[in-house]
């Protein structure tokens, strides 16, 4: 099939942006797999889960059904890092809890001089898919993965810099969960306690984790904000800053162990 009769397929399916996204990786493509593609998007697939790659931060990144997409949301919280650590004399030794596809630690490694760390997720087939990638970005040597999870204290044998994690905080049954979110992973969106529980678990169980001059860095869903500081606040933690994203979203914060 010609480029141009796909592109045009692919169009009325999911709009310009999907088809010219599509077109331009595959730069052969047939009749059949024009038509599965014309498909996945009338049921609303996003574009990632077709092509398996999303780039975030700059670098491109295989993505599945087993993983949440990369979102520009998180790249706020990347930025928070980079920008206490890129000019630090030492470089951090980086924790980061559900790490999904590993975009996270691997847009830090890769954009901090000597940052390295260790990467965890309980979900094995999520854990694939970071390894994946993290072999694709040579990272190997500089980023460890662990499947565990943040629920229990979990012994790492060591303290790390920085703690970074963008947890599932989206309360079941939340009206405002868009269509494409049906197609990523349960496990990496919702959870108990009206969207709170896995900061809870991180509330009690990271100060075994993080150095006593380092720093945990949450992203957090809209209106959170407030219950998210008590939760920590209650728990032995101080709230250094909070981020912003590019929506004006409160979309980071920014916490340091209480000092007796």
């Amino acid at each position: 099939m010609k480029i141009n009769q796909a592109f045009t397929i692919l169009q009325h399916a999911g709009g310009i942006r999907a088809a010219r996204i599509i077109t331009e990786k595959y730069k052969k493509i047939s009749w059949i797999k024009t038509m599965y593609f014309s498909h996945l998007l009338r049921r609303g697939v996003p574009v990632a889960k077709i092509i398996h790659e999303k780039w975030f931060f700059g670098l491109k990144f295989y993505t599945n059904t087993h993983t949440l997409d990369p979102r520009p949301d998180t790249e706020t919280l990347v930025s928070s890092v980079i920008s206490d650590y890129n000019y630090e004399k030492f470089p951090p030794r980086i924790l980061d809890l559900g790490t999904g596809t590993g975009c996270i630690i691997c847009a830090l490694v890769k954009n901090i001089h000597g940052a390295s760390g260790v990467a965890v997720d309980k979900s094995r087939r999520a854990l694939h898919v970071a390894r994946k990638n993290i072999h694709q970005m040579d990272m190997t040597d500089k980023i460890k993965t662990i499947r565990t999870t943040f629920d229990r204290p979990y012994n790492f044998g060591e303290q790390f810099d920085v703690i970074v994690s963008n947890p599932p905080y989206i309360a079941k049954n939340d009206p405002r969960v868009n269509d494409a979110a049906t197609h990523d992973p349960s496990i990496a969106l919702y959870a108990d306690e009206n969207g709170l529980s896995a900061y809870k678990s991180i509330a009690n169980n990271a100060k075994h984790w993080l150095k006593d001059d380092g720093k945990l860095y949450l992203e957090i869903g809209i209106d959170q904000a407030t219950d998210i500081k008590n939760i920590f606040l209650s728990n032995g933690w101080n709230l250094c800053r909070n981020e912003y994203d590019l929506g004006g979203i409160e979309r980071v914060l920014i916490f340091e162990k209480a000092r007796p």
